[in-house]
């Protein structure tokens, strides 16, 4: 059984109006269709599209982070591969 809402719910729209690569908002990470049809959508759709909407946000947060991991590890590898020549170079 639904249970009745009181108030609206509000659009998760935050002005970012573009869509990446991936046909999402980049501002608030709904599909072309879940823009489109907001209005037309019952509380529960809307509930849920906001929770798909928080998961697609957690998943591009830990994509970013993992992303920014591997490019710390590949300039550190660098590095290292640097300081190893500089005192190879040294020794001669």
């Amino acid at each position: 059984m639904e249970q009745i809402e009181f108030f609206d719910i509000p659009s998760p729209c935050v002005g970012v109006c573009q869509t990446d690569n991936r046909g999402y908002c980049k501002g608030c990470l709904r599909s072309r269709d879940e823009r489109l049809n907001w209005l037309s959508y019952s509380d529960v759709k809307k509930n849920d599209v906001i929770r798909l909407c928080k998961q697609r946000k957690r998943r591009r947060q830990l994509a970013y982070l993992k992303a920014k991991k591997q490019e710390i590890l590949a300039q550190r590898t660098a590095l290292n591969g640097e300081l190893a020549l500089g005192d190879n170079s040294d020794e001669s």
